[in-house]
């Protein structure tokens, strides 16, 4: 994916001070600064462009609700699970603007939805931090839920040393943050769907972030 191909969305965002919770510790806060920010929004627009639309979507990690002005136009219906997320304040900012989420606390590897559920799953910069033993088991339930011609679209950064590296420098080591590799990931979702679309977002650096399509008609891999 060139670095300079244009996306069909581009990332709608509130001011930063009306996300609920502490939005500077969010990544969403980073949606803004110079340079980075355009990096940032970059890997969320091209996960929103993989998106078909439909009926419901399901965003895995939402955190702030940051896609969400971007998902109304996209979807009938804007579900979410989150782990740590304040449901009820995020409902009620979005709600505020004429938007109606459903919302809940939750594990991705224990979906709480029915069979058939959703056209999209969408997880945005998540799954790096499972396990890889655990990703077997997340993609089946995202494939338990989603309609038979539904798909996953999920976004990723690519693993590189100097990644590594520039993260060390800010005083993080990566490693107890993110557990598997772009590479685990893609493979899981292949084991578990048997084809799909892999892309990347290439930078002058190279490439910094892979979005996967998986489901219904998503073509080869790579």
């Amino acid at each position: 994916m060139p670095e300079g191909k244009q996306t069909r969305n581009t990332l709608k965002l509130l001011p930063l001070a009306e996300y609920p919770g502490n939005p500077k510790f969010d990544p969403i806060s980073l949606y803004r600064k110079p340079v980075f920010g355009k990096l940032y929004r970059r890997r969320v627009e091209l996960c929103l462009d993989a998106c078909h639309g439909g009926e419901r979507v399901l965003e895995v990690g939402f955190g702030c609700g940051g896609t969400f002005l971007n998902l109304r136009d996209m979807y009938q219906e804007i579900h979410g699970l989150d782990l740590t997320a304040d449901v009820s304040r995020v409902q009620e900012l979005f709600a505020a603007k004429g938007i109606t989420t459903f919302l809940r606390n939750g594990n991705v590897c224990e979906l709480p939805y029915p069979d058939g559920h959703f056209d999209t799953v969408l997880l945005i910069s998540i799954l790096e931090h499972l396990k890889p033993a655990d990703l077997a088991r997340a993609f089946a339930e995202m494939r338990r839920v989603l309609k038979p011609k539904g798909q996953v679209v999920y976004g990723t950064p690519v693993e590189r040393p100097l990644m590594v590296a520039l993260f060390w420098c800010l005083g993080c080591n990566i490693r107890e943050h993110h557990f598997s590799t772009e590479k685990d990931i893609a493979a899981a979702a292949m084991a578990t769907f048997g084809e799909g679309r892999v892309e990347q977002m290439h930078t002058w650096l190279g490439p910094v972030y892979e979005i996967g399509c998986f489901g219904a008609g998503e073509g080869r891999t790579r």
